[in-house]
């Protein structure tokens, strides 16, 4: 099930990359503008993952994972909704702050939850 949240995130990068002509094409946007969708929220989760650790101390692990998760629900339904290259480039900022946490935290708890001695193996099987 933490897998999910990490395999959410990376959908939603790998979708934005293929979408980017269609949205380009929809929002009458130049290329300078519509790389503002990709740049956004790579930026926006650059600066929210070194956050990660700190927030997880004064949240907890599980709080921080709902948080993100549905935080980055609630942003994706708004880059769905948007109708302006401004919605969707503030949306993409959305997605990337709480999607930053989703890797870190996942790893963390698969971390947590293996004895010392499967911790390896575990990762291994995070990383396929």
């Amino acid at each position: 099930s933490i897998m999910l949240a990490t395999l959410i995130q990376t959908l939603d990068s790998t979708i934005a990359n293929v979408a980017l002509p269609h949205m380009q094409g929809t929002l009458s946007a130049s290329q300078d503008e519509i790389t503002w969708v990709l740049t956004s929220y790579i930026v926006a989760a650059a600066i929210a993952t070194p956050l990660t650790g700190w927030l997880s101390d004064r949240l907890s692990v599980k709080r921080l994972l709902i948080v993100s998760i549905a935080g980055f629900t609630v942003a994706s339904a708004l880059c769905g909704l948007s109708e302006t290259l401004v919605q969707i480039v503030g949306a993409r900022l959305l997605q990337g702050v709480f999607g930053a946490a989703l890797v870190p935290l996942s790893q963390s708890i698969l971390l947590d939850i293996n004895p010392r001695e499967k911790q390896g193996q575990a990762m291994a099987i995070w990383g396929m």
